[in-house]
């Protein structure tokens, strides 16, 4: 069951490989995505002595979180993969140029798991070309839906 999507990432990048990741989060963040209230359109990943953290995903904090805690929104959060998968990762990301895009936030067996893709960044006139297709591909399926009638 897919919590938030980064829509933005699929317009920029190409993406070439996905990967299932869990994250480190605290009490009052999984209660606070539980609410709806995360979000992924700015935010990216990267490569730390050999591990994995999120950047920029933004958490809003409910306002009746606990006294004793002082959310930050915007902290970073560490990525949990196996260390074959984040040593593949870390391979392609410095040899081939790929970068790293959160992708799709969900829910897996009662625990959040972010999805993360291997991703080329696209040219203006490859974006143009995107949109003409899913353009096309609407009008199309929006004929064969006047046809049934």
């Amino acid at each position: 069951m897919s919590i938030i999507q980064n829509k933005k990432a699929f317009h920029e990048y190409f993406i070439e490989d996905k990967y299932e990741a869990g994250i480190m989060l605290e009490g009052w963040e999984v209660k606070a995505i539980r609410a709806g209230r995360a979000q992924l359109k700015e935010a990216y990943v990267t490569v730390k002595s050999g591990e994995l953290y999120l950047f920029g995903s933004h958490i809003s904090p409910l306002l009746n979180a606990s006294t004793h805690i002082h959310p930050d929104p915007v902290r970073v959060r560490k990525l949990l993969l196996h260390k074959e998968e984040i040593d593949k990762i870390i391979g392609k990301v410095q040899r081939a140029g790929y970068t790293l895009m959160p992708l799709d936030m969900h829910y897996k067996n009662g625990r959040v798991k972010l999805e993360i893709g291997l991703a080329k960044g696209k040219k203006q006139h490859d974006k143009r070309a995107t949109e003409r297709e899913k353009d096309a591909k609407r009008e199309a399926a929006q004929a064969l839906k006047k046809e049934r009638r």
